[in-house]
């Protein structure tokens, strides 16, 4: 958030239903912004995210993180929240993200990394649902512990000059628990991530919905703790 400033030009790579790209619209105006995503449908619901608010500068396309259809020192600033993790290259992307943003400026990234959270009570079903992340995303070719490589993977992609930082998401009162445990109640019966780990023979349905379960039964516990460990970088390009 430093680094923004009045007009400039930035692009919010992998940038999903645009939340957080509208937010850093309001942060650049009038300077223009571009979310991007590889997925037309979330590009479509993002779009029509920009009808509820008053934000004329920001547009939504979709893209390819290994190949953006942009010429070379577009931007002033590169985002990318939480993609690294998911790709197969994360080093190529950084690249075409280096080769998109103008010298003098910035490619901001963040990632969580999984293996750096920590919770309590202990539950041997929650324990399961990490482990099960970590083998999906290793059948996918990507990195759920991406964080602790991003460092590794800027400086392979030529950038030097790197602040890294980390933060944290924690969740110890009712209302956080709630909304955290729910999202992966969800999330571990319905999306992808389920899809995957039945289909390539990792977890039953069975499993998956005692798993959701613990996840509610979390939730409720009084001393429920959950912390969630990201890391940040700020690459500039000279």
């Amino acid at each position: 958030m430093p680094y923004l400033r009045s007009g400039l030009s930035l692009l919010d790579v992998g940038c999903g239903p645009g939340t957080i790209t509208v937010d850093l619209a309001r942060r650049v105006a009038p300077g223009s912004v571009i979310g991007v995503d590889r997925e037309r449908a979330v590009i479509a619901e993002a779009t029509r995210l920009l009808d509820a608010g008053n934000v004329g500068n920001v547009q939504f396309k979709p893209a390819d993180v290994y190949s953006l259809e942009f010429d070379d020192q577009s931007f002033d600033v590169v985002h990318a929240h939480q993609v690294l993790q998911h790709l197969t290259d994360p080093v190529a992307a950084l690249v075409e993200m280096r080769r998109v943003v103008r010298e003098g400026g910035i490619v901001a990234v963040r990632d969580s990394d999984y293996g750096g959270f920590v919770w309590a009570p202990t539950d041997p079903l929650l324990d399961r649902w990490m482990q099960l992340y970590h083998d999906v995303c290793r059948r996918n070719g990507a990195d759920a512990d991406a964080g602790r490589h991003l460092l590794t993977w800027a400086r392979a992609a030529g950038f030097d000059g790197i602040v890294a930082t980390s933060s944290t998401w924690t969740f110890a009162d009712a209302s956080t628990r709630r909304w955290w445990g729910g999202l992966w109640a969800e999330r571990v019966t319905r999306s992808s991530l389920a899809d995957q780990a039945v289909d390539y023979g990792l977890s039953t349905e069975h499993e998956l919905r005692a798993i959701s379960r613990s996840w509610l039964r979390w939730a409720e516990q009084d001393d429920g703790f959950f912390a969630v460990l990201h890391v940040e970088l700020i690459a500039r390009r000279k």
